[in-house]
């Protein structure tokens, strides 16, 4: 045996959901700038879900049931007004959708039509948890889900409690879209292996809840909104990025081990940070974006990922930072739920091997000896 440090180039899985083949990221075998463009985050998730894009009454059908099952449990809103009010929003968005599981008479039901009902619920409820989250902490009460209005609509306005503008609400959908899935990420690996041994769909997205809170997974758009606040100013950038570059400090949103030739879903949050800027009548965090790109691929040659324009464009629609990865994983959601489903389409347990390098030949020696 021979082991590969991170499994890279080891393929563990075959899958029908997305790929990426010569740099270009498909879902379910479609272009992922063609659904950048064209498709809502539903239409995107009814794709993952079910192989196929909805027609327009599947499309409305699955809109009432996101509608229907967006609201949760009042005890979890309830227990979530005893968490620290600094807790880390990753770590209360594991700890609340674990506890979900509690208030879910099929919990246990694997079953393909139980677990995509199931999936369609978690998609709703996320959203709600972390906006209900948001308020909470900052002394104010849950705003309920609105009826009849896509999943990025909701979740902006149950942040602020007021109609969010349509741009911000297409910025949001379409970053929604481009995060959808990812072939198989670190996040959505850990989905599978907890599922592969028979666990719920619950201990599945918890697991890769909890693999999209480490910072080289999910958190690198929270570090590039820090930079750019430190940054400051467009006339400070050169100096700051230069100073990194001479300490060999790694400049996060930079680079993908995929991708060698450019993310593909960079150059659409490009356009959306910068038609955001023109929205805001404030083009600075999109003017030093665009420097510190030029100075890193200049020097480094390494482009933009997703991570990098995700970080100025949900600055200017006004979110928090530490919602960012919370964000991140409202999308991921219906990838994580749909490599579930697959998984289970025809499972086996997941169980590598690991090649030993410990010591040999070693004896048990009595306490008093030792």
């Amino acid at each position: 045996m021979t082991a590969t440090k991170g499994l890279e180039g080891i393929v563990a899985a075959t899958s029908s959901i997305s790929s990426i083949n010569d740099g270009v990221l498909a879902y379910r075998g479609i272009n992922i700038d063609e659904l950048a463009e064209n498709a809502s985050y539903e239409e995107t998730a009814y794709l993952l879900w079910y192989g196929k894009l909805p027609t327009k009454s599947q499309l409305l059908t699955l809109q009432d049931q996101l509608s229907e099952y967006a609201a949760v449990p009042q005890p979890l809103l309830d227990q979530m007004k005893l968490y620290p009010k600094d807790a880390n929003t990753m770590s209360v968005l594991r700890t609340t959708v674990s506890a979900l599981a509690l208030y879910d008479d099929s919990v246990n039901d694997n079953s393909r039509e139980s677990n995509q009902k199931k999936s369609i619920k978690l998609q709703s409820q996320i959203p709600t948890l972390i906006a209900a989250y948001a308020r909470i902490r900052e002394g104010k009460e849950p705003i309920a889900p609105l009826k009849g209005v896509s999943i990025a609509h909701n979740f902006l306005y149950m942040l602020s409690g007021e109609e969010p503008d349509e741009v911000a609400v297409s910025a949001l959908d379409q970053a929604l879209v481009l995060h959808a899935d990812h072939e198989l990420n670190a996040s959505t690996f850990s989905a599978r292996v907890t599922i592969a041994t028979l666990s719920d769909i619950y201990s599945g997205v918890t697991s890769a809840i909890g693999t999209l809170k480490g910072p080289l997974h999910g958190g690198a758009n929270e570090a590039v909104s820090q930079m750019l606040s430190e940054i400051g100013t467009l006339d400070q950038t050169e100096s700051y990025i230069q100073a990194k570059l001479n300490n060999k400090e790694k400049i996060m949103g930079f680079g993908h081990r995929v991708y060698k030739n450019g993310d593909p879903r960079a150059k659409h949050l490009q356009k959306m940070s910068y038609e955001l800027s023109l929205l805001k009548g404030n083009s600075t965090l999109y003017d030093i974006s665009i420097k510190v790109e030029e100075i890193v691929t200049g020097q480094k040659g390494l482009k933009p990922n997703v991570d990098f324009y995700s970080a100025s464009v949900y600055t200017q629609l006004g979110i928090p930072r530490d919602l960012f990865t919370p964000i991140f994983a409202i999308s991921r959601l219906s990838g994580w739920t749909a490599h579930i489903l697959e998984q289970l389409d025809d499972n086996r347990i997941i169980r590598p091997r690991a090649d030993y390098t410990g010591l040999n030949n070693q004896h048990y020696i009595p306490i008093e000896l030792r």
